[in-house]
């Protein structure tokens, strides 16, 4: 999520949910055919220009998360590469989900999660520069370490009320074959760097299509809840191809998810639609960005104006 306030009441989520039809491509894989994707965006609008971070992936046993790309555009749908970040610069045997943030100081961060290497865990890291194009691995520090029995990643960060906000994926690690369940869980800071934790906002429901796992992608503060955008899977078969739903709650610690069924997905291969940031405009509208599953099995990064 974007690093700016936002207010959203519930009768705007249909003006939220993307219709690929309506989407342009923003970003295409390298190489087409399944494991090959482009995708997980976070996007932060600054000075009239859109700046978006998002994973680079190849198949599993040829890389995984290789990398992280930082990109801009004037229109928010043609991008120019800034910096790319390898794997190997963060130490980490995959990379997931960045998150992207402009802070009121006018710094930058990226909140990067990595894979330890010969393990199932996850921790976030963060860099910190001037400029998008000037983040630098060798000043990473950890800021969300997880542990032996869980394993932390996919941060959406939004600033409220002076509150900095977090919302994570958690996975269990005890039995490396349930390490793909997740839930999302909940944190807060003064300063987006030393977080505390608040216990679950979100977890999958048994028999339901999230029953596998949940994954918070986007949050945005109405004037009385708050309103979640996440990505769920209802087994183990659909990891890399959850679909998204919607979740509200009163508080930003405790969401319920809304409906019975997927509210957005593709219609190729496993129906894979997730990821789903959202940047609103100066000039008024919402620009939408997600990561679809193409007819070929590839990922690319899809954009939609509203």
């Amino acid at each position: 999520m974007t690093s700016v306030e936002g207010d959203a009441s519930v009768a705007e989520l249909d003006d939220l949910l993307p219709v690929p039809d309506r989407s342009a491509v923003a970003i295409t894989p390298q190489v087409a055919g399944e494991g090959h994707w482009v995708g997980a965006p976070s996007a932060v609008l600054a000075d009239g220009t859109i700046y978006l971070a998002y994973r680079l992936r190849r198949p599993v046993g040829e890389g995984r998360g290789y990398g992280v790309a930082i990109a801009r555009s004037t229109d928010g749908t043609n991008f120019v590469n800034l910096l790319t970040i390898r794997r190997e610069e963060m130490d980490a045997e995959s990379l997931e989900r960045p998150t992207l943030v402009h802070t009121p100081e006018g710094r930058w961060r990226l909140y990067l999660s990595c894979a330890t290497y010969g393990t199932k865990h996850w921790r976030v890291e963060v860099l910190e520069a001037d400029d998008p194009a000037g983040f630098d691995p060798a000043t990473r520090r950890t800021v969300l370490a997880g542990d032996a029995s869980v394993g932390v990643k996919d941060t959406v960060i939004v600033r409220h009320g002076g509150v900095w906000h977090l919302w994570a994926s958690c996975h269990p690690l005890a039995d490396p074959e349930q390490a793909d369940q997740m839930v999302t869980d909940y944190a807060t800071s003064l300063d987006g760097l030393e977080w505390t934790w608040h216990g679950t906002a979100l977890r999958g429901r048994p028999g339901e299509w999230d029953a596998r796992g949940v994954r918070v992608s986007a949050v945005r503060f109405a004037a009385d809840r708050v309103v979640a955008f996440y990505d769920g899977r209802s087994c183990a078969a659909e990891n890399y191809e959850e679909k998204t739903g919607v979740a509200v709650g009163a508080t930003p610690d405790a969401l319920t998810a809304v409906g019975t069924a997927p509210l957005a997905a593709s219609p190729h291969r496993g129906g894979g639609l997730r990821y789903l940031d959202l940047v609103d405009l100066p000039g008024g509208g919402t620009r939408l960005y997600y990561e679809y599953t193409r007819a070929d099995g590839a990922h690319e990064l899809r954009t939609e104006l509203r």
